[in-house]
């Protein structure tokens, strides 16, 4: 699970890479060739980040005629996101456990 999420965090640490995404969750199935067009990089840099983005499940490739179509996969994007409610809910609890015992605590003597 956490080999999962790590290439999950690691493949959205890209700005292209969430461009990508973006596009592809946008309900806008693209080309490689399409995308590659939209930015300043060689077609096989997009494939590169497309085929990160397809081993951290967050968007899958098929093939239509001679092209390579990029969809995105929300169900990815949902473990994303879990992932970080879990993390943030853990650390609100650490917080709030540290204003109890900031409360609770007298204040220093000469302070």
């Amino acid at each position: 699970m956490h080999s999962e999420l790590d290439r999950l965090f690691r493949a959205l640490a890209d700005r292209t890479r969430r461009d990508i995404v973006a596009r592809a969750l946008a309900g806008e199935e693209v080309s490689v060739s399409t995308l590659a067009a939209r930015y300043r990089m060689s077609f096989a840099a997009v494939q590169k980040h497309v085929a990160v983005l397809e081993r951290a499940k967050l968007v899958s490739k098929f093939i239509v005629g001679r092209e390579r179509i990029v969809r995105g996969e929300p169900k990815s994007v949902a473990r994303a996101r879990a992932a970080l409610v879990q993390l943030e809910a853990l650390w609100l609890e650490r917080f709030n456990q540290l204003d109890e015992v900031l409360l609770t605590t007298p204040p220093a003597k000469g302070k």
